[in-house]
């Protein structure tokens, strides 16, 4: 159930409802405006642990604030019970925001939370924010698809759930590829030896941004066949976004000849 427009004009209306908002990478300048009033006109913020201090201050002065971060291995906030949360809220008549980092439809969970507002007759909203991706891309100056050379944009996880085997990521790296990998920090060396094996090749270039948009940002321009190495001596951990991009043929013959030539 999305919410009316006529609503939307007027201001959500005065019985509860959720609303799904991306904080976006980190730094609050990067929110929507939409974002921002939605923020302000909250009762309650449930917030994921990847949400930046400041973002959740932009919450109205009488709004309740709600830590429902999840780590690895630590599950005091499972999905279910973050979904009983949020709904038994907006029932007791709350502007219920579920705050979430980059944006929701990116590997969120919000088809969960989607699912348990309807299921108990509540009015639900996204509003969207900026995806890690497009916020490392940014920070490194370097688009996502780039004319020529890569046309084609690929966001994937390398996390699956408990018994689900991973995806083979060489079938999505053709030729003029842009792979973007969340949360592949901690399958790396699977990655590197997975892709290798398939036959991407040793000196593909591969960039790593590390807390895009935070203080704790780090960047990381690497290969294929020693990023794991690199990775490890340049300190660079989670949350991470893992950059693989194979240019079309054309063009990289078109550099190895450049190349030649100069050397000549």
């Amino acid at each position: 159930m999305s919410l009316d427009p006529t609503l939307l004009a007027a201001g959500l209306p005065a019985t509860g409802h959720i609303c799904l908002v991306g904080a976006g990478p980190g730094a609050a300048d990067l929110l929507t405006l939409r974002a921002v009033r939605r923020l302000a006109e909250a009762d309650v913020v449930f917030y994921d642990r990847l949400v930046e201090p400041e973002v959740v201050a932009m919450a109205g002065p009488r709004a309740e604030t709600v830590f429902v971060g999840k780590e690895v291995g630590l599950h005091s906030w499972p999905q279910e019970k973050i979904d009983a949360a949020i709904v038994a809220a907006a029932l007791a008549g709350k502007r219920v925001v579920r705050l979430k980092s980059g944006d929701p439809s990116v590997f969120g969970r919000a088809c969960e939370e989607i699912e348990a507002a309807r299921a108990a007759g509540l009015p639900v909203e996204i509003v969207p924010g900026v995806t890690a991706a497009s916020a490392a891309a940014a920070q490194m100056l370097r688009p996502l698809t780039e004319r020529g050379q890569t046309d084609r944009l690929v966001i994937a996880t390398a996390t699956c759930r408990p018994g689900e085997q991973p995806q083979r990521l060489a079938a999505s790296l053709t030729p003029g590829t842009t792979l973007a990998l969340y949360m592949a920090m901690h399958r790396l060396h699977l990655i590197r030896d997975e892709l290798l094996a398939d036959g991407i090749a040793p000196d593909t270039a591969i960039d790593i941004v590390s807390g895009a948009e935070t203080r704790r940002q780090r960047m990381l321009a690497t290969r294929l066949e020693c990023v794991c190495e690199d990775v490890a001596a340049a300190g660079i951990g989670n949350p991470a976004i893992v950059f693989i991009r194979i240019a079309k043929p054309a063009l990289a013959a078109g550099l190895a000849e450049t190349a030649r030539l100069a050397a000549g």
